[in-house]
């Protein structure tokens, strides 16, 4: 349990929840109970959300992920809008030790000749995303806190990121392997319900995806930037795919340790996003099912979405500010020509 005041959250009134949302629970709150007490921004989940409503998505195990928050009581609904992903002053042992769980219980850095391509994948996945929440603190930093002046921490993204070239590397094999998750499914997600109750903005949504899903230049250019058939052969795969299911459900059920609420968000928000890449990528239970037809849950697609933005954007963050940060700092780490498709043989990819 977090106890610093930068943790605590605003809860909504009731009347900001969509009418679909609301449950008998809720009515049993008295507006005393929905009143902050105290906290910061920073840290503070905003939970006002838009009295929209969604359906005609359907509940399905994810075998990469934990499904024990469904139906909780205790859930409620956010705008990630309101909550961007930054800067929120949760550092120290506490944030350590969970990074520090994270990949010496199930990811620890494999050496690339003495391990199976299948876990040393696991560790690049997870570098990536860790990567990506690095380079997003950096560029969306509280400078100054008497001023509340925002900016870049490039000190930052360089220790964090830029000087390690395995890091920026990560970042960009975990970008490849949302992306071709996202394509692989493109069919599904083009043809899913984007039903808000908001006819113009649901359109809109709509037409968003599918110029994202069916970008004749993104498939031109890069039309398999990670293939996953090469995974899970002989006669261990399928133990192999179990054992990978298990760590990264672990790694999942850690980001529920995370003392910052905004921090464990955007945490749970993520992996959740790649437990769904992996679930579209690969069979579901850890066997083959060629004829099994993909079912999605609506936030198993709004993960998806989410981390696939983050780290599209992180990836354009390091293109572009990379080499004047490096330049800055001294170091000589980054490739500066990252054109065209996302570099096959720089990510080591074989």
């Amino acid at each position: 349990m977090c106890r610093l005041r930068d943790c605590s959250v605003c809860e909504c009134p009731e009347n900001e929840f969509p009418e679909p949302f609301r449950k008998p629970y809720h009515k049993g709150l008295s507006p005393e109970d929905l009143i902050c007490q105290e906290g910061k921004p920073e840290a503070a989940v905003d939970r006002t959300i838009d009295t929209k409503a969604f359906r005609g998505w359907v509940e399905v195990d994810n075998p990469w992920t934990n499904d024990d928050e469904t139906d909780n009581a205790e859930m409620t609904y956010v705008n990630l809008q309101l909550n961007p992903e930054r800067y929120t002053g949760y550092t120290g042992p506490s944030a350590r030790r969970i990074w520090d769980a994270i990949y010496t219980e199930n990811c620890p850095k494999y050496p690339s000749k003495e391990f199976c391509q299948e876990k040393r994948i696991l560790y690049k996945l997870i570098s990536g995303l860790h990567s990506s929440i690095s380079v997003h603190i950096g560029a969306d930093y509280l400078l100054d806190e008497a001023t509340n002046l925002w900016g870049q921490n490039i000190t930052l993204m360089y220790d964090r990121v830029l000087k390690h070239p395995d890091r920026v590397s990560n970042l960009y094999f975990t970008f490849l392997f949302v992306l071709r998750a996202v394509t692989k499914a493109a069919d599904y997600l083009g043809q899913a319900e984007y039903d808000t109750g908001n006819p113009i903005e649901d359109l809109k949504t709509q037409s968003l995806m599918r110029q994202l899903l069916f970008n004749s230049e993104l498939q031109a250019a890069c039309p398999i930037p990670f293939d996953e058939a090469k995974l899970w052969k002989g006669h261990s795969g399928p133990d192999l795919k179990l054992e990978v299911q298990k760590q990264f459900r672990n790694i999942s059920a850690l980001m529920d340790c995370v003392g910052c609420e905004k921090c464990r968000l955007w945490g749970k928000l993520q992996v959740l996003g790649l437990g769904t890449a992996l679930k579209i990528l690969f069979s579901v239970n850890g066997q083959e099912h060629p004829r099994q037809t993909l079912q999605l849950q609506r936030n198993e697609v709004i993960a998806l979405m989410n981390l696939l933005n983050r780290l599209s954007e992180s990836v354009k963050i390091v293109h572009e500010m990379g080499p004047s940060i490096e330049s800055i700092m001294g170091g000589q780490h980054l490739t500066q020509n990252r054109q065209g498709c996302p570099l096959h043989k720089w990510l080591g990819w074989q």
